[in-house]
């Protein structure tokens, strides 16, 4: 798995209980891996490669074919996510309106790559195909809040606002 994670696993004994009752309760219902794969994330907010250890140890599931299905699914995150969830547009009409440049500005600034979370843990980068808001091309969300129009320069700004 290459590694992508800035941020330590912090996982707490109370998470490692909770993911072991809910192991213990599906362990031999057939089909239970994806269930407990979804309640896992929801326990620890992603599912790093500690989780899916817990998980494979557990349930006697080998590694492979948990890492197959969290990267077969894009509900699953594999690298934490930070308290502010950037988004770039990437699709056709943002990227032709300069998205790609600011996504690489974002990576710059952040000190990370796409798919990464900040050391401090508070920002993650992501691109998507779109977001829906094509009239204001180039855009990206941090969170809930919606830029467009977008251009280099404003990049820095923008993210001293979260800072």
């Amino acid at each position: 798995m290459e590694n992508k994670q800035t941020v330590p696993f912090k996982g707490t004994k109370e998470q490692e209980e909770q993911l072991a009752a809910v192991i213990a309760a599906r362990k031999n219902d057939k089909g239970a891996l994806m269930p407990i794969m979804q309640k896992a994330q929801e326990i620890y907010g992603y599912l790093p490669y500690e989780v899916q250890k817990m998980i494979s140890d557990q349930m006697n599931v080998p590694m492979a074919k948990i890492y197959g299905v969290a990267t077969f699914y894009s509900q699953f995150n594999l690298y934490p996510k930070g308290e502010y969830q950037i988004s770039v547009c990437l699709g056709t009409a943002c990227y032709v309106k300069g998205s790609g440049q600011i996504y690489e500005k974002l990576m710059e600034e952040l000190g990370i790559e796409g798919g990464q979370c900040s050391a401090d843990g508070k920002f993650s980068l992501d691109a998507c195909r779109c977001i829906g808001a094509c009239g204001l091309a180039p855009v990206m969300m941090i969170n809930d809040d919606v830029y467009g129009k977008l251009t280099v320069d404003q990049v820095g700004e923008i993210l001293k606002k979260y800072a």
